[in-house]
């Protein structure tokens, strides 16, 4: 049940509830942000929000720094083509295919998606306590023991950048590398050189920089439009396979495990090759990190997530079905030279160069629409944590460019690292590997972290905050099953795909997983634990609830 705002007049009651926080005071005009200084609000009225977009930043101590132009449709856009789970299931299949086999993916599938349903529903609710683009680390600064709170909240804002920033690049080089795909299908003498895959990506982000500067004013519209062609990409591909592609009895589909990295038993061999999965459902708090940008946000946001995970779902689901039931041999299939198998597969069933380019060219438009989306929520999660002093150069990325209303140094940062980390290919593969799973590792580390301080509080008898979207009395076991799904999935994501293990197939991940961690904390203690100001220390809030 959610609880009605109160009135900000009483500043010093909602401080005196935030304990040894206090003494940051902001005023008519603005907060006090992480960098010391204070934030004034350049949005016209009409970009405002609602009266309960105002309340809310009010009492997280927020001042409107971007326009509220996002509604339902478009928020539903950004993070059904962002997540892309048809799309990115069709990139990523091998994995399944290796370890796992038809019937793991489609199990495999299945329970992914309950599990991270439940997820989802954690984070809604959340979003509707604190509609923040600094999602995660926010709520981790409100939730978590007060003597832990500071250096947990800056440790998941770490997490969050690196997986937003990971993603960006590993979705660009999905859609560079299916081109190169696509040339090895239609020219046999041709041999994918590494710096023309570094190439691509660049120019993909280039093209998708370009949208979120010059067409930032119109990204809500281009996200609708974007949507639109995600669902009829679907069917334009699913259709011709259902058509004309051979397909596999239902005994075999549904019985068959693959355990072709050599596992000690094929459920070992099924949770690896869900490697191939799990990216096609994680990162539907990116819709969070646009909050700021959402009218009415702490109740359309939550509702575009869950709607948003539904209808992803079961077009994910059609697709892994259909897919299984087409591919042919699976062993031909993974040695294609095109190194995607679902290229090959869209070729063994239409048996046509043009149909084939035409498919495949509207899976790499899709992943270049997840580009434009990635870089948008990387980039406001980015600036969000600068705000608050979490990052080097904190002043500078935080700054909003006024003309467009973006954070356009946060933009430029993003294109900056992802054109940098494009260049590992280069030298190799297998450290951009690495970086794709701290990428899964990183998002679902920080889905752990949020849930789990969620889950201190409810157990600790500490009220929320009140939330106009609620799970009511099904939180805490929404919450406790979404930790039970994602602990052995963090794990699992640093196994290599195949053994014996080399130093080539070695999935090294973990170690810079752990360097990531050991670098934030160096920082925190260096410079972080004086510069960074945790949101808890800027509430106001009135309400709260059990």
């Amino acid at each position: 049940m959610a609880v009605g705002f109160g009135s900000s007049d009483s500043k010093g009651s909602a401080r005196a509830r935030v304990g040894n926080y206090g003494g940051y005071e902001g005023n008519d005009n603005g907060h006090i942000n992480g960098n010391g200084g204070t934030v004034a609000s350049h949005v016209e009225p009409k970009y405002g929000g609602t009266a309960a977009d105002q309340r809310d930043m009010q009492e997280m101590g927020r001042v409107q720094e971007l326009r509220r132009n996002f509604k339902f449709m478009s928020v539903l856009g950004f993070g059904t083509t962002l997540i892309g789970t048809w799309n990115f299931f069709l990139g990523l299949i091998a994995f399944g295919l290796t370890d796992g086999g038809t019937a793991g993916l489609i199990y495999g599938f299945i329970i992914c998606l309950a599990g991270f349903f439940c997820v989802y529903l954690s984070i809604a609710e959340m979003a509707s306590m604190a509609p923040t683009s600094g999602g995660q680390y926010h709520w981790v600064s409100e939730f978590a023991p007060t003597s832990l709170r500071k250096y947990l909240s800056y440790i998941s804002g770490y997490l969050v950048a690196v997986g937003w920033q990971g993603s960006v690049c590993g979705t660009a080089f999905l859609a560079g590398t299916i081109i190169q795909g696509m040339a090895i299908l239609n020219d046999a003498t041709y041999s994918p050189q590494p710096y023309q895959g570094t190439l691509l990506v660049w120019a993909v982000m280039v093209f998708c920089v370009f949208f979120n500067i010059f067409l930032a004013k119109r990204l809500p519209f281009v996200e609708g439009v974007l949507l639109i062609i995600y669902v009829i990409g679907f069917f334009v591909i699913i259709i011709p396979l259902w058509v004309l592609a051979p397909r596999s009895p239902a005994s075999e589909v549904f019985t068959t495990f693959n355990n072709e990295g050599g596992w000690s038993s094929t459920g070992v061999a099924v949770m690896v090759g869900l490697g191939g999965v799990v990216p096609s459902l994680a990162g539907y708090d990116c819709a969070v990190h646009m909050a700021e940008e959402i009218k009415d946000s702490s109740k359309t946001l939550p509702q575009a997530i869950v709607f948003g995970v539904a209808v992803n779902g079961l077009m994910g689901l059609i697709m892994v079905i259909t897919m299984c039931f087409t591919l042919g041999d699976t062993t031909s299939i993974l040695a294609t030279p095109t190194g995607y198998p679902f290229i090959q597969v869209f070729f063994n069933a239409t048996n046509s160069y043009p149909a084939t380019n035409t498919m495949t060219a509207i899976v790499v438009i899709v992943f270049i629409s997840a580009v434009i989306s990635e870089i948008a929520t990387s980039s406001r999660q980015l600036w969000s944590f600068a705000r608050d002093g979490g990052l080097p150069f904190s002043r500078w990325i935080s700054k909003i460019n006024h003309n467009a209303n973006i954070p356009l140094n946060a933009v430029l940062v993003s294109l900056g690292i992802t054109v940098l980390v494009s260049l590992i290919n280069l030298g190799s593969t297998v450290a951009l590997n690495a970086i794709n799973s701290v990428t899964i590792s990183a998002l679902m580390s920080s889905y752990i972290l949020t849930i789990s301080c969620v889950v201190y509080r409810r157990l600790s008898g500490q009220p929320l905050p009140s939330r106009r979207w609620s799970l009511g009395r099904a939180g805490m076991p929404i919450n406790i099953a979404a930790l039970v799904f994602l602990t052995p999935l963090f794990v699992f994501a640093f196994f290599p795909l195949a053994t014996p293990v080399t130093p080539a197939s070695m999935n090294w991940g973990i170690a810079m997983f752990g360097g990531v961690i050991v670098l934030a904390t160096i920082y925190y203690a260096v410079e972080g634990r004086k510069s960074y100001t945790p949101p808890v220390m800027l509430l106001q809030r009135e309400h709260y609830e059990m």
